[in-house]
């Protein structure tokens, strides 16, 4: 049921309310993560007074601004467990958010260059069976099969020697999504709240007590952080420190194609992925650049790598036209691994340092940082993920499986 204070806008999917004095969460970031946490909390924890604020427009940071790749392929227990619940999430989220996100579950191929790729590629195979998910290990013959466009060539630079293959793995329309889940949440009676930037906390007694924004102060019970590469220095006016780097990650479209490439192509050693949007064009992208920053220009020297590898690959798309660029900000943790639970300040919660993997995240997110913040404490799929794992040494190191972006 649509709220009853919902503007009668055809053309508008959420409300465009006034911020509140007081809300009882006040969720900072309006973009997947933030917006599927705020579903989460008023669709199935019964928390609906909850603010999303967002310092631009809803999505237009990084979920406008990745490449859509969906698996849960990842080689540790702690990451697979909270990407196949994600990837299960995803399997029936276009039902439950009643809104199309054109998820194609077309497959992922991770190819292996290498003896070394190869030895590590199955390796991973057998850890995800262990783990109940969908992997098999594809010679190259097999993996002709699936990609046909792929250059299989033992005459090569890097003969393609066989790849990793997880047929539930797709793409999703990032926009939708994310209209998806702010529709929903507006309907369930969230504020989502543009134009309303967060420049500093309120802290009393060690406890969160409310936020200082453009649009003036909000008093909250609880605040979530979700703003990706931000998170860091938003941490920093509440009073501590994070462990993340901040860098440009570039990606590229092609003109418009008929349709030629049935699935998602990895590769670590040539370094680029390779996938085909709904519309046609090829999406490209590889490796984060190597500085820090919050520029969203990226390097041309990135670019060049990246076609190069491409057609490396891609003999077939040596006459495509390149299209358009753009740069998103990815946060990085020490381990490559995510930051999702409780923070040294009293009712502040942390979502943050998923590097290139936050999109495929994004249900799975919404459904343990609800539950974080709901009951104060981690889900089980998000518990290894807590900050003090970095003085613990409880680390969950992923770079292999982040290296190349994703």
């Amino acid at each position: 049921m649509r709220s009853p204070d919902l503007p009668d806008h055809p053309d508008r999917l959420w409300r465009d309310p006034e911020p509140r004095r007081s809300y009882d969460v006040v969720i900072v970031g309006g973009g997947g993560h933030g917006l599927a946490t705020a579903y989460h909390l008023a669709r199935h924890h019964g928390i609906t007074n909850v603010a999303v604020l967002e310092k631009g427009w809803l999505a237009g940071g990084n979920m406008a601004r990745n490449t859509c790749i969906i698996r849960s392929n990842y080689l540790w227990d702690e990451s697979s467990g909270i990407y196949e619940h994600a990837l299960k999430l995803w399997e029936g989220l276009e039902e439950e958010l009643g809104y199309p996100i054109l998820f194609s579950q077309r497959g992922v191929l991770n190819l292996a260059h290498s003896l070394q790729d190869v030895r590590d590629s199955v390796r991973r195979v057998n850890a995800n069976r262990l783990n109940g998910i969908d992997a098999e290990w594809l010679d190259p013959a097999q993996v002709a099969e699936v990609c046909p466009i792929v250059n299989t060539s033992p005459e090569v630079r890097y003969p393609v020697l066989g790849a990793t293959y997880q047929p539930r793995a797709g793409i999703a329309k990032h926009d939708y999504v994310a209209w998806g889940y702010a529709r929903a949440a507006s309907d369930l009676g969230v504020d989502l709240i543009q134009n309303c930037e967060v420049t500093g906390f309120d802290v009393s007694d060690g406890k969160v007590t409310g936020v200082r924004t453009s649009r003036g102060r909000i008093a909250a019970g609880r605040v979530a952080l979700c703003a990706a590469g931000h998170t860091s220095a938003l941490a920093e006016r509440a009073g501590f420190r994070l462990p993340l780097q901040s860098h440009p990650l570039q990606a590229l479209v092609s003109e418009l194609l008929e349709p030629v490439h049935p699935t998602v192509v990895m590769s670590n050693a040539v370094h680029v992925y390779v996938s085909q949007a709904h519309k046609g064009e090829l999406v490209m992208g590889a490796g984060v650049d190597g500085y820090t920053g919050y520029g969203r220009r990226g390097a041309f020297h990135i670019i060049e790598r990246q076609m190069s590898a491409a057609l490396e690959l891609f003999p077939i798309f040596a006459r495509a036209h390149l299209l358009r660029t753009w740069a998103g900000i990815v946060d990085v943790s020490p381990d490559a691994s995510p930051i999702m639970g409780l923070s040294p300040v009293d009712g502040l919660y942390l979502n943050c340092g998923w590097g290139t993997g936050g999109f495929k995240a994004t249900p799975g997110v919404g459904s343990c940082f609800a539950h974080t913040i709901a009951n104060d404490r981690p889900h089980p799929y998000n518990a290894p993920f807590t900050l003090e794992r970095f003085t613990t040494g409880a680390l969950v190191d992923e770079h292999g499986a982040a290296a190349v972006a994703h």
